[in-house]
């Protein structure tokens, strides 16, 4: 086999391979001749089918499979005596093919950057601890508790905790909104579901009452005929509800699938699912400084074009798919994802040489707690690690994520490291918040 390696650009590469032909006109004759034992043609007995009728129905298909076959094993020889890793799968062009003298192809290719030794001992990283405390707990069964409230309705003025259903119109530079009629809308006074200074404004009125005043409504207001403009706002309220909590008994607990009905054995099933949460977070924190400071100390590393433009696809995919089930099928432009891509396309390829740089392997014990862990949320845990067993798709993301966050902890261990105390509820809000 010969072997000829161009260098097309930075990262391009163009490999031209020849080799003999020997041996894939018997490949192709052996395979007609299995196929001629095993299919099934009207008016032949089985394995009685003539040579030339297998030939004319499958002739071409047969060597098109038994040619890529000699074509992939050839490339792959070549990728290894020549040392080059392909960013993505190589487009092959066949340029010779003579079953009795030789094969020629060409294979072009972006390679992995040749990144070096990654040295993070430089790395200045703060890795967030903190734990599940019996207030977190208390906190989280009042939570679940308002998730089970119901409301009655009351004759009073709301106050703050309450549901306000009402009726609204507004008047704008541009016209009235709505044209006609009024809006009808409601909220829980408090929650935000709306926009606080409206909440607000709610407070203190009655079954009835009428009240109108000077707004400015946020950008991002629900009608868009509002957004960001000044207007007068009248409103009518047509029904203040407050709210009834359960009582935390034995059915408020078995309701969650706790079938003691405990308080003791409640706590520790929230302090379990709590602990979970937390320890994701945690590591969602740990992992988004750590690609920041990775990807930051090697800002001139030359990166696969064919993997950003994969990636930013793969990402306006998504957006357009999350747009469609809000019924906003507009595709989203892949350059939108630009600076996105390009970070985490480096962070992937810079993890990936620290992993193999550092011979770290998929720790299995980590894998299965780690799907544990995931199927432990579901009714019927054991259907879930079934699924994955099953599915090679969901297990090799899984795999993936393991071996990233493995990764992220040998980092962090090799790292300039410090550690920050944290309450729960700090590590749980959501960022921005």
């Amino acid at each position: 086999m010969q072997v000829l390696v161009e260098n097309i650009g930075k990262l391009e590469r163009k490999l031209t391979v020849s080799l003999p032909a020997d041996g894939l006109q018997n490949q192709i004759s052996t395979r007609l001749r299995q196929l001629g034992r095993e299919v099934r043609i009207k008016g032949f007995r089985p394995g009685k089918v003539p040579a030339r009728v297998i030939e004319q129905r499958f002739g071409s298909q047969v060597r098109s499979e038994a040619l890529g076959e000699v074509i992939r094993s050839a490339l792959n020889s070549a990728l290894m005596q020549e040392n080059l890793r392909p960013a993505r799968a190589p487009a092959v062009e066949a340029t010779k093919v003579d079953v009795d003298g030789e094969i020629a192809f060409t294979a072009t290719f972006e390679v992995m950057p040749e990144v070096g030794t990654v040295d993070v001992s430089a790395l200045k990283v703060i890795r967030p601890v903190a734990e599940v405390k019996d207030a977190d707990i208390d906190h989280m069964i009042e939570t679940l508790r308002l998730q089970r409230r119901s409301w009655n309705e009351v004759e009073r003025a709301a106050t703050v905790g309450d549901m306000v259903m009402f009726e609204s119109s507004a008047l704008t530079e541009e016209g009235r909104v709505p044209a006609e009629g009024v809006e009808r809308a409601g909220t829980i006074i408090g929650s935000g579901a709306l926009f606080a200074e409206l909440e607000q404004k709610l407070v203190g009125l009655a079954v009835g009452a009428e009240s109108a005043f000077d707004m400015t409504f946020p950008e991002g207001y629900r009608v868009a005929a509002l957004a960001g403009r000044h207007a007068k706002l009248n409103i009518k309220i047509a029904r203040v509800s407050e709210a009834a909590l359960p009582v935390v008994d034995a059915e408020f607990i078995q309701s969650f699938g706790v079938s003691d009905g405990a308080m003791d054995t409640f706590r520790a099933e929230v302090r379990a699912n709590l602990q979970r949460e937390l320890k994701g977070a945690l590591m969602g924190r740990l992992k988004a400084q750590v690609v920041e400071a990775l990807v930051a100390s090697h800002a001139e590393l030359d990166l696969p074009k064919s993997m950003v433009e994969a990636e930013a696809k793969s990402l306006a995919q998504q957006a357009s798919q999350a747009g469609a089930s809000r019924s906003n099928a507009n595709q989203v432009d892949p350059a939108q994802f630009a600076d996105v891509a390009v970070r985490r396309v480096k962070a992937a390829i810079l993890l990936g040489e620290l992993a193999r740089q550092n011979s770290l392997r998929l720790d299995q014990n980590r894998l299965n707690e780690t799907m544990a862990m995931i199927a432990s949320t579901y009714e019927d845990p054991q259907e879930v690690i079934e699924l994955y067993r099953r599915d090679p798709q969901l297990m090799q993301n899984l795999q993936s994520r393991v071996i990233e966050d493995q990764v992220i902890d040998w980092i962090a261990d090799h790292a300039d490291l410090t550690t920050q105390e944290l309450a729960f509820a700090e590590v749980m809000r959501p960022a921005g918040a």
